[in-house]
């Protein structure tokens, strides 16, 4: 940030937490905390447990164009790590282990775009998500993305240009078969159209 202050919007669970984090991060010349209906760049919230109520919280802020979150909360159980991944979170820090100079360092990471979790949380999130990848997902013919082989086949050949008429002779569907699986996936993902649909795969990288 080459020396600018960082907008921080605060969210505690209880007030006595919120003046704690304000009073710790005052000294921090680099940081500027805002009012929630300001600006910024970063969101750090603080929680005691992840429960619905933290969820939600989250996903407000993951709102197109919302800031870069910083987690601290207390121990993360393992069936939580992809709920909060998936909220948005860009780095984690345990309460317990959260000071001034680590806050301020995350906060700074999270502003550059980066990411951050404790080595042991990485750790249980990576062999989560190779349990997920192997007894779920892969024994129903997905992707850690949720689309299956013959719906990125069917967008692959979209992108090559292919009508549906042309899609279902190559792959020996019905035309039927190639509308409901476009379909389908439009529905999903929120997608307005077949246009959309391949823009969107190009982007996470299916095809």
């Amino acid at each position: 940030m080459n020396g600018e202050q960082i907008a921080v919007v605060l969210h505690a669970t209880d007030s006595i937490t919120r003046a704690g984090v304000t009073a710790a991060l005052r000294s921090r010349s680099e940081i500027r905390l805002v009012e929630p209906h300001e600006p910024a760049p970063v969101a750090l919230v603080v929680l005691e447990r992840w429960d619905a109520e933290a969820q939600q919280l989250l996903r407000r802020l993951q709102a197109p164009g919302g800031a870069g979150i910083v987690l601290v909360a207390g121990d993360i159980a393992d069936p939580e790590l992809l709920n909060v991944v998936s909220s948005g979170v860009s780095a984690v820090i345990r309460r317990s282990e959260a000071t001034p100079d680590t806050l301020a360092r995350l906060v700074r990471a999270t502003a550059a775009g980066q990411g951050a979790l404790p080595p042991d949380l990485l750790g249980r999130l990576l062999d989560r998500v190779s349990r997920l990848q192997r007894d779920v997902l892969n024994p129903n013919g997905w992707t850690m993305a949720g689309m299956s082989d013959r719906e990125t086949e069917v967008l692959k050949l979209i992108a090559d240009g292919f009508e549906t008429r042309e899609i279902a002779e190559k792959l020996c569907y019905s035309q039927r078969t190639v509308k409901s699986i476009l379909h389908d996936v439009t529905n999903r993902f929120q997608l307005r159209n077949r246009a959309h649909a391949v823009a969107f795969a190009l982007r996470e990288g299916l095809i």
